[in-house]
Order: structure tokens, then sequence, then C-alpha cells
């Protein structure tokens, strides 16, 4: 875990602390985020961790290896920061060092020999969906977004237990910024690292986090709780200002599309008599069916009126849709995407484009409503 206890930081020449008798545990393997207006704190926080910044008072507990906590302030800077892993929005790789380099930066401080840090590098570039070919690239040639990933994996390169995170995807567009929020929540389900995570938007907080410290101007900790309890009691009028009005809405951000999908929807295979596979539909009263090839993966969708009085299979009649929602997207993420598409249904697949069940927008307004039901209870005091 990581363990604030008073924390306070206050500038030389200023009277007014950055960071104000701060105090919150994170508990192992959970992510918190660090939340607030400008001038809160935030990333003197995360950085006090590591000693980038030093406390002016109080103590910040890390694990020691053994089990144990040791106060961050008795353990050397430099041995402190090699066990912790550290990603920052500017990225910070080093551009005259190739990927391959650049991953092996603490591995070699570590004294590693080149064939592991080789086989280290090519299990996170498998991690982070990057073949290996990229070993050998420089900075330069990657996208914002792949350096960004390159970044995470120098940060995970000798499996630290901790990860400081300072606006990792801030840089980034909306587009790839989403992509690779998803990507280190799929990554966090295996890694179960403890992470300090920074942010400015409350949204990525709210989707990242199994618990948010909201802090104030001053480095006032306002409330420090889960998400969930957070949109459904904040703790003052500052806290329900900065989650803003829309919490039904943020509330999808909690719940992923496995929750609510239905896991076994009607699916045609494209070796299927069309025949067949229309009265199925008519059967089901069913206007339209996934698509999936022998592997299980997602090829598209069939419209049954396309079916009738056909011969041949369902292969000759479909529409290439050879992408589906992951299953681990938020409704929120899932819903602007079928909002964009004009699409009232998707299909749900794994990393492997697998088909793992259906989801429709009156599945997620469903959900919605019952999020307003169970607001509207919890205000009234139900």
């Amino acid at each position: 875990m990581i363990k604030f206890e008073n924390v306070t930081k206050i500038y030389p020449g200023l009277a007014k602390p950055a960071v104000d008798s701060l105090s919150f545990t994170v508990p192992s393997g959970e992510i918190c985020t660090l939340v607030g207006p400008s001038g809160c704190g935030k990333t003197t926080t995360l950085k006090m961790v590591n000693r980038l910044i030093e406390p002016t008072q109080g103590a910040i507990y890390v694990p020691n290896g053994n089990g144990d906590l040791v106060n961050v302030m008795e353990v050397n800077p430099i041995q402190l920061r090699r066990k912790i892993g550290y990603v920052i929005q500017q990225i910070g790789l080093f551009p005259h060092w190739t990927i391959f380099e650049n991953i092996a930066t603490v591995p070699r401080l570590l004294g590693w020999d080149n064939d592991r840090i080789r086989r280290r590098a090519e299990e996170l570039l498998e991690m982070m969906n990057m073949s290996p070919e990229y070993m050998d690239r420089y900075p330069h040639e990657l996208s914002g977004g792949q350096r960004q990933r390159i970044g995470v994996a120098r940060a995970l390169a000798v499996d630290p237990p901790i990860m400081l995170m300072d606006e990792p995807f801030g840089a980034i567009d909306p587009i790839n910024r989403n992509l690779l929020q998803n990507e280190f929540l799929r990554l966090q389900k295996e890694m179960k690292k403890t992470v300090l995570f920074v942010t400015h938007d409350i949204d990525e907080a709210i989707k990242m986090s199994d618990r948010i410290c909201i802090m104030n101007v001053g480095g006032r900790l306002e409330q420090y709780d889960t998400p969930a309890a957070i949109l459904s009691n904040p703790a003052n009028e500052f806290v329900e200002n900065f989650v803003g009005a829309d919490r039904a809405l943020k509330q999808l951000n909690l719940i992923r599309v496995e929750e609510i999908m239905d896991t076994a929807p009607v699916l045609l295979q494209l070796d299927q008599p069309a025949a067949e596979a229309w009265a199925l539909l008519r059967e089901r009263e069913l206007r339209s069916a996934f698509v999936v090839g022998p592997d299980g993966r997602l090829r598209g969708y069939v419209v049954r009126r396309e079916l009738r009085d056909k011969t041949g299979t369902v292969g000759d009649y479909f529409t290439r849709a050879d992408m589906g929602i992951e299953i681990s997207t938020t409704l929120r993420d899932a819903l602007s995407e079928m909002l964009a598409m004009d699409y009232n249904t998707v299909c749900i697949v794994d990393n492997h484009n697998r088909v793992q069940g259906m989801l429709s927008i009156e599945m997620i307004q469903k959900k919605i409503a019952e999020s307003n039901v169970n607001g509207d209870d919890q205000e009234n005091g139900a």
C-alpha cells in the first residue's frame, strides 16, 4: 500500500502550504486518482512518494519488499526510485536511444544481463500489443499513442509494486486516449499494481480509479472514497460542484459492458444455409443477427430480409463489420461509440475479437433509469 500521514509541503518563500496535512491510504493493488483544480497540489503529492519533492512534515510509507512499510525519507532516494514506476504526460523517452534502450534503462542500472532485458522487453511489447520489431526504432518514429505505451512499458520494466502516473494520457488525442485508458485497465487486471494517478479530468478519474482523492487549492483533502460513493454521496458543495450535475451519466463509467450485456445472443455462422438462418431469425422475431467465423470471431451482421427466399450461405449475404466493442469497455464509452456509429445494437468481443455478447441502446437506457432511481432513493434517505 501507499500511506500518507499528515503530510504537508510548504515551499520556501511561501506562507501557505502546497499540500496541507494530507492523510489517506491506497490499498495494495488499487488505482487511486488524485484530482482537483489547478494549484491543489496533485503533482506535488505524487512526487513526494519518490522524493522528487520532499515533504516538509508528516510521513509517506511504501512497501519495503518484505511485506512491511517503510518511510520514504528513510530510504536512499536513488534506490527508492528504481523500485517505483514513473510515467509522465510528456513521456520522457530518451530521443537518441532506441525503444529497447529506453525500456532497458532501469534494468541495466540494476545489473540485468542483455538476454534477460531483451526477454523482458519482448514481454512488455506484447503486453502493449506492439510487435518486437519496434525495439530497434527510435521515439520519433512512433506515434504519440505508441510512445505513451513505451513510457508505460519502461515504467514496468523491473516489475515495480508501485506506479506513479502524472497525467499520462493528457497529451493524447481523445480516440487514442480512450484506447490507452482501456489498455491500461486491461493490464491492471493482470498486474495488480498499486497506482497513484494524477488527472485534472473527473471523468477520467471515475473511469480509472478504485478510489478517488479529491483535493482543493492548498492541498486540502475534500473527499477520499470510491467513485460510486463520491457520485452518490458528495461530501460537500465543493465536491458536488466539481463532480458536476450529470452524476447519473457519470455512473456509466463505473459499469463495464460485460455486466449488463446479453451473454447468449443469436449468432449465425458464415457457412450456415441462408434459408435456415432466415427461419431462425423469423422464429426469434429478430430483424438481424451477428455473423461469426469458425474461430468465433466477429465477421459482420446480416439483415433478415436479405435472406428471404435465398439459396447459398449466410456468407453470401452478410455485411462486413469485423470490429466490436471490447468487453472491458465502460457503458459510457460504449454509448458514445454507438451514438457516433448510429448503431442501436453492437457486438461485444474479447481482445481477440471473439464474440462474448450483445449490447443495445435499450439495455443502457434501462441501466440509466435504475441509476436515477437508486440515486433518488439515496438522496431521500431510503
